[in-house]
């Protein structure tokens, strides 16, 4: 078939020196520039402009899909001008990294207390003494 394998989708090709991120100053507005994303699609790309837009210097992001066949995400963002482009995508995917570690520390604990406490109940130990 020519259909491309499927790890292509999401990995970088390292022999042809593909970047993860690449910042593109955008010369039509000042303290603006587009950041192309490979290899992800609308998830990323809503959810890094949506966290941008919250951001107390920034006047403007969005983000687009150029194609749906082509892995890859554009994110403009314009800042007041006290802080660049770059340094709001740093602090903004700082935040995102620092959340998602906290949800996943929550997850994991309550996984562990319902497990033991679904240990407890089937070892007759539970709050109904091991009865139904």
């Amino acid at each position: 078939m020519n259909a491309p394998d499927r790890f292509e989708l999401f990995l970088l090709n390292d022999s042809l020196g593909e970047k993860k991120i690449t910042e593109k100053p955008f010369a039509g507005m000042s303290n603006t520039s587009d950041f192309i994303i490979l290899k992800e699609d609308h998830t990323v790309g809503n959810l890094l402009a949506e966290h941008f837009k919250q951001h107390q210097n920034v006047m403007m992001a969005g983000y687009k899909v150029p194609h749906p066949n082509v892995a890859e995400v554009l994110i403009r963002l314009q800042t007041d001008g006290t802080v660049t482009p770059r340094e709001v995508f740093i602090d903004v995917c700082k935040q995102l990294i620092a959340q998602l570690a906290q949800l996943a520390q929550n997850f994991t604990r309550e996984y562990e207390l319902r497990r033991m406490a679904t240990a407890g109940e089937q070892d007759g130990n539970g709050p109904n003494g091991g009865k139904p």
